[in-house]
């Protein structure tokens, strides 16, 4: 069995990351025996569709259980699809998630456990608009100035 925990470093003592798509590394590690690979997560660093690309990576690999914080409505569909177990709410190291898993403490999740960012696609308000002043586009002045002054050069 290969277990993928989100890492913020590439080892079974770093801190479980809760973020899936942008975690910097994911750790695989056998349950049985506690031995470990770590590799990068080239998504973390994408524009966007990062839980997708991630979801991806790891399904390449052959994981049948990912332990994480929270997992998003874009990945979620493609771990279910690879067949991998998918269990929220892990914390402390890697080694204390793994430890969180065989003891039972970790549920496996129906359901995306994060929402969607508002992306690239996302629709939304926007900062554009039409503006409803009836300004008439000649500055702060009325104009009406009666031009009795001298100027400088007298």
């Amino acid at each position: 069995m290969k277990i993928c925990v989100t890492a913020t470093d590439k080892n079974i003592d770093a801190a479980v990351d809760p973020r899936f798509g942008r975690c910097p590394y994911f750790v695989v590690v056998d349950p049985e025996t506690m031995e470990f690979k770590a590799f990068d997560n080239t998504a973390a660093s994408a524009s966007g569709g990062a839980g997708i690309q991630a979801a991806q990576n790891i399904s390449d690999k052959g994981i049948n259980v990912l332990l994480t914080g929270n997992v998003g409505p874009n990945a979620f569909p493609i771990l279910s699809a690879a067949g991998i177990k998918v269990m929220t709410g892990a914390s402390g190291s890697v080694k204390d998630a793994i430890r969180q898993y065989k003891g039972g403490q970790l549920n496996e999740t129906a359901a995306p456990t994060a929402q969607a960012h508002a992306s690239m696609a996302a629709p939304g308000r926007g900062m554009g608009g039409r503006g409803r002043s009836g300004g008439s586009g000649r500055g702060m002045g009325g104009g009406g100035g009666a031009g009795r002054g001298g100027g400088m050069n007298r």
